[in-house]
Parts: structure tokens; C-alpha cells; sequence
């Protein structure tokens, strides 16, 4: 009963993984610059700053595009020196946004973009299966907004975030051959997003904004046990015909605060540069409120409450990226950029294998009158990590490896 509970505890691996893994792709040409945010050339700047929108050229401005996101992360025991490497499907992330200005002075606009999600899969029988063997994660945010512009060189632009997501993980429980499941698809929350756009010089844009953190609520998450033995559905208070629990939770995403600029060296030639500060302190713990099963051997009080410690700090990244106008209809363009790990060595996970990051990119974009076409691709350089999570008896030596690809359409009629 003990190894049950102790490895049910858990699951708060994969909430923090649902609030906290933060996908940097939500515009091919920003993605081909090192996902700098200081570019309100069409629509895309929505999602990055809505005040950006009264600086698009277009009065109405359409863009829409995806990636393909590939990883593998591999862990390997010192002791044993077994290493085991992950098979994650290709992860493919969406964004689409479109911005309108009816009067002089006054731009709205919508965003739809997948900031958070990724699937992370390890082999069945591996030696960290009470921990993690598959975790699917999708996520949605929905940003009407609007923008002002106070003057001829200033702008400020605010959205409301509705938020939905589902997560869907899978885990063994070896004490008794069994599996768990945790799955919920109706997550939701809300949140806002603000900002100021400059542009003093016809040179130089500077973009200011700020991301509110969510609160996801889930509200109707069900876990499922499955044993070989109908006699262990009753110690955790479970009907052997479904083996079923609800559970409740509140699961947080973080803040985000963004300073960008761009400027224009010459007629051809820009470079762009970015800070980006991530409220990783949110996640100091997490608790979970479970209908009937006894999970949580911390909780003498009420065990179907589990309180799970994480640890988590706050992180920075920092970007620059460039563009070329090789001639007025064909841009190259590339970058890099720095992203630190939100958490040390000795809280890293294998739900959400965390590294500090090294990411170059490139691409190339297309004009063709009013419409546009934007490729771009990222290659990252993770930094290995000495896993020592005591409190997990996980250690040893996590790798990994990732790419990405991008096409991005655009259309700005008038």
C-alpha cells in the first residue's frame, strides 16, 4: 500500500509540466530571429504585444502558421551506466492572429496560439516508469484584443486570455503490475496581457509587455487504476468495475515580462534583440484534491489532499536575431538565443526534462505583393545536466536534443 501511495505522489510532476513548459513558437518569422518580439510588420506581433498593432503598415493584417517540433532526451544511470533515450512524436505547434484598424488611431485584433504543449515518451519497462511513460500535453489560448495609439510614436495595447488545456499521462505502479492513468481534457483559466510599442526614430521600434500568469482549473481530472488483482481496488477505496477517482486541482502558468527592440542599421539591414524574465517562483507547490484514493502519505489530516513541493525559480532568456533584405521580395534572416531552466539539479524531473539552452535559427521570408511566406528552422544545444533529486531517487545523467521548422503565410489586402 505504502509503494502506491509513494509513487501516486507523483502526479505533481505532470502539473507542473502542464503550467510550466513554455514553447517559444508562436511566429515563423520571429522564430527565424530568435523569436524576437519588436517586429510589427503584419499580424503576428499580436500575440507578442497588442500594442504593436497600431504600427502594421496593413489596415488589415492575416497571418497563420505552424511548426514541427522534434526532441529526444536521454537518461543515463551512472551506477548501471543503462541509458535510455525517449521516442517523442513530432510535437506541432499553431499559431494564427489577425489585427484590424477601422479608424485612424484605434487597431483590435485575435490571436490563437499554443504557447504550452508537447508529448514526452519513454519506453514502457524503463527503470523511471513509476515516474513517467508517456505525458501528452495540448494547450490553447484564445486573445481578443485592442491597441490605442496615444501619438504618433507611441501605442498601448491590452487582451483578455481564455485559456483551455488537457493533459493525458500514463505511469506504472510495479509494487502490484499495475498502470495509472491521469487524463483531463477541460482545463481552463483566464488571464490578460498589456504593453506599450514605440517607435521615436523610423529606425528604431521598442516593444514593453507583459504576460499575467493563469490559473488553470481542473476541475472534472480523472485517474485510472488498472491491476492484474480485483483485491487492491478496495484500499483505495476504488470500484474494481472502473477503478476510477476524480480529482480537482489549480494549475499555474507563469508570468511572463518582455522588453524588445529593433533597429534598421541601414535600409536593408536590422538587428533585433529581446529579455525575456519568466515567474518560475509560482511554482513552489502544487496541490491536489483527490475524491477518494488515500495518495497522500505527507497528509496524515486528509490524505486524499496531496501537496507537492517543487522548487521551482525564475528563469530569463536572452534573444538576438537579424534580418537582410537580400532583395525587396527575398529576406534572409537569423538568430540566437539563451534560455535558462527554471529549476537546479537537484529538482529536475523526467516529466519535464528541463535544460539551459542554447538555440541558433535562420530562415528565409518571401513578399509576393500583398501576401507573404515565412520558413524558418531552430537547432538547440541543450546543456547535459547531473541529475541528483533525492527526494525522487532519480540520479545520473539526462542529454538531450531538439530542432524545429516553421512555415508562416501572411495577407495584407489594403
Amino acid at each position: 500500500m505504502k509503494k502506491i501511495l509513494v509513487s501516486t505522489a507523483l502526479l505533481a510532476g505532470v502539473l507542473s509540466y502542464a503550467g510550466g513548459f513554455r514553447v517559444s513558437l508562436q511566429g515563423v518569422k520571429q522564430l527565424a530571429m530568435a523569436h524576437t518580439s519588436a517586429h510589427a510588420e503584419d499580424a503576428s506581433v499580436a500575440f507578442f504585444n497588442p500594442a504593436g498593432m497600431s504600427f502594421i503598415p496593413s489596415k488589415l493584417s492575416i497571418v497563420a502558421g505552424g511548426f514541427g517540433a522534434s526532441n529526444k532526451v536521454t537518461f543515463q544511470n551512472l551506477n548501471t551506466l543503462q541509458s535510455t533515450e525517449t521516442d517523442n512524436p513530432l510535437g506541432t505547434p499553431l499559431y494564427a492572429a489577425v489585427a484590424y484598424r477601422p479608424i485612424e488611431n484605434l487597431s483590435v485584433g485575435f490571436s490563437f496560439t499554443t504557447p504550452f504543449g508537447s508529448t514526452i515518451q519513454w519506453p514502457s519497462d524503463w527503470e523511471g516508469k513509476e515516474m513517467v511513460q508517456k505525458l501528452e500535453l495540448k494547450s490553447f489560448y484564445f486573445q481578443p484584443m485592442v491597441s490605442v495609439k496615444l501619438a504618433p510614436w507611441v501605442s498601448f495595447g491590452a487582451s483578455y486570455i481564455y485559456a483551455k488545456g488537457k493533459v493525458d499521462w500514463d505511469k506504472a505502479v510495479t509494487h502490484f503490475g499495475g498502470e495509472l492513468n491521469i487524463k483531463d481534457e477541460k482545463a481552463s483559466g483566464s488571464g490578460y496581457g498589456f504593453g506599450f510599442y514605440f517607435r521615436p526614430d523610423p529606425k528604431l521600434d521598442i516593444s514593453i509587455a507583459y504576460r499575467s500568469p493563469i490559473d488553470m482549473k481542473a476541475k472534472k481530472g480523472t485517474a485510472t487504476f488498472k491491476f492484474p488483482s480485483a483485491s487492491v481496488y478496495p484500499l483505495l477505496g476504488l470500484d474494481p468495475s472502473t477503478g476510477q477517482d476524480k480529482f480537482t486541482a489549480t494549475l499555474p502558468l507563469v508570468e511572463e515580462y518582455t522588453i524588445g527592440l529593433t533597429y534598421k542599421v541601414t535600409p536593408k539591414w536590422l538587428v533585433s534583440a529581446d529579455f525575456n524574465y519568466h515567474g518560475w517562483e509560482r511554482y513552489s507547490k502544487l496541490t491536489l484534491d483527490f475524491a477518494t484514493a488515500p495518495v497522500a502519505t505527507n497528509n496524515p489530516a486528509d490524505p486524499t489532499v496531496l501537496v507537492s513541493q517543487k522548487n521551482f525559480r525564475n528563469s530569463k532568456t536572452f534573444r538576438l536575431g537579424t534580418q537582410y533584405a537580400i532583395t525587396d521580395m527575398i529576406f534572409g534572416r537569423l538568430g540566437a538565443y539563451y534560455d535558462e531552466s527554471p529549476y537546479t539539479d537537484e529538482n529536475f524531473i523526467p516529466e519535464t526534462p528541463s535544460f539551459n539552452t542554447y538555440v541558433v535559427t535562420g530562415g528565409l521570408g518571401f513578399k509576393l505583393k500583398q501576401f507573404g511566406i515565412d520558413l524558418a528552422g531552430g537547432y538547440a544545444i541543450p546543456q547535459a545536466r547531473d541529475v541528483k533529486n533525492a527526494n525522487l531517487g532519480f540520479n545520473g545523467q539526462a542529454k538531450a536534443k531538439a530542432f524545429y521548422f516553421g512555415l508562416g503565410l501572411s495577407y495584407n489586402p489594403f
